[in-house]
């Protein structure tokens, strides 16, 4: 897995094990052989998240995570992706300032919080979504599997 970390913020982020550990389970959850696959991960300030949440989802207000997928995961034959030799999957956008808030207000760590972000990402980049109720279960389901298998669910 080649995993591309830029940390946009002056916040000293010292999570790269943590992370490739969570895109790893995330992975292995929906067996794709992870040796094959790339994914951009940035941290950036509250500004910068709003500034793209209005650009790329016309949403005036800032976000805790954006997604980015570069497969169609939705809408392709997920076999004939999966057949590809490498996977470009796609740029997952962290905010570090309402992580570290909402880390404080559900009552654990930042670490957590960026484990359980970084998971709910990868799955945006997979297809999973949460619009409808049952795209909504789904999803859940999966990140509920996932943070239990990483021993972090609530």
């Amino acid at each position: 897995m080649n995993l591309l970390i830029d940390n946009q913020t002056n916040e000293d982020i010292n999570l790269q094990k943590t992370l490739e550990k969570v895109i790893k389970e995330v992975l292995r959850v929906k067996d794709i052989d992870e040796s094959k696959c790339e994914i951009s991960l940035s941290f950036v300030d509250s500004d910068t998240i709003h500034s793209l949440n209005k650009e790329y989802r016309n949403v005036d207000s800032p976000t805790d995570v954006l997604s980015f997928p570069i497969e169609d995961f939705a809408n392709e034959d997920i076999e004939k992706i999966l057949e590809k030799d490498y996977l470009m999957l796609g740029d997952v956008i962290i905010c570090v300032d309402i992580a570290k808030n909402q880390a404080q207000y559900l009552g654990h760590s930042f670490e957590r919080e960026i484990m359980y972000l970084t998971c709910h990402s990868m799955l945006h980049l997979l297809g999973y979504d949460h619009i409808d109720e049952a795209d909504k279960k789904l999803m859940r389901e999966c990140e509920k599997e996932v943070m239990k298998n990483l021993g972090v669910f609530k």
